[in-house]
């Protein structure tokens, strides 16, 4: 899928999990919690896509989140995209095809999404407000530059790290002290998992199984799990681009509507 129907696949299942999560199990968040965890969920879902690096000498190619921060991202890409190579040529089996590229191998995985989720969690534990400032920098700036593709393109990784920036400090100066976002890895690892689920419905699948072999004549480490090319989704077609675009816009608005009107009503309540 590209970037941005990732993104908006990971506001919508973030802002639809909350008002279930508001609704049902009395779990209210504040406006500001909400809003860091939709973008934290949105940008995470961008994250295992730096495993598709383009050329940092002349800052073409890549995926979308390589270019989120200029060259540096580009240049993280670049590392992270010969590490997933590295660990693909490292665990593969007879009849795992070679490869020259990493991408769709390791952080297309669940240990993957696993990990993120796990170590930004750690992080904010180890090291307080100062760890969720930086981990809210970088997934706020994959959300701005997947969601709002089109302006982020034309108005340049300059724009888009200071705009990171002002709403990662903002963040950082109203959260409350300790820790921070208490949900913080929780929703980047969910964007981790939405990304795999949206590219599983590809033609292309994800080796979501690793490190699992699968197969009986033919035992694969990697071996690429999709939908059949009959029902599958075309990427950068015209279903992706309206109808399920179109069907994660809905959600997010309809959720954050419906949150909206929540909050409300319990306020009135509480005045009378």
């Amino acid at each position: 899928m590209m970037g941005r129907s990732h993104a908006l696949s990971g506001a919508a299942v973030w802002l639809a999990g909350s008002w279930v999560g508001d609704q049902f199990l009395d779990y209210h968040q504040s406006p500001l919690y909400l809003a860091l965890g939709t973008a934290v969920c949105a940008g995470g879902a961008l994250l295992p896509d730096l495993d598709l690096s383009g050329k940092v000498t002349t800052g073409q190619g890549g995926a979308t989140v390589a270019h989120t921060f200029g060259r540096v991202s580009m240049f993280v890409a670049e590392v992270v995209e010969k590490i997933s190579v590295g660990i693909y040529t490292a665990t593969r089996l007879q009849h795992d095809p070679k490869r020259d590229n990493g991408h769709r191998t390791f952080t297309h995985t669940l240990p993957f999404t696993v990990l993120m989720g796990w170590g930004a969690t750690y992080l904010c534990t180890q090291f307080g407000k100062w760890a969720v400032l930086s981990i809210l920098f970088f997934t706020i700036g994959l959300a701005v530059r997947g969601i709002f593709e089109s302006w982020a393109k034309k108005a340049g990784w300059l724009i888009t790290t200071a705009v990171s920036a002002a709403a990662a400090w903002y963040a950082f100066v109203n959260l409350d002290a300790g820790h921070g976002y208490p949900l913080l890895g929780f929703a980047l690892g969910v964007g981790c998992f939405v990304h795999l689920m949206g590219d599983i419905i590809t033609s292309a699948g994800v080796p979501i199984l690793w490190p699992i072999p699968t197969g009986i004549k033919q035992v694969q480490m990697w071996r690429m799990i999709g939908v059949p090319n009959a029902i599958s989704v075309e990427v950068g077609g015209k279903v992706e681009k309206f109808v399920l675009q179109g069907a994660f816009t809905i959600v997010s608005i309809a959720s954050g509507i419906a949150l909206i009107g929540n909050a409300v009503l319990r306020k009135f309540d509480i005045e009378l």
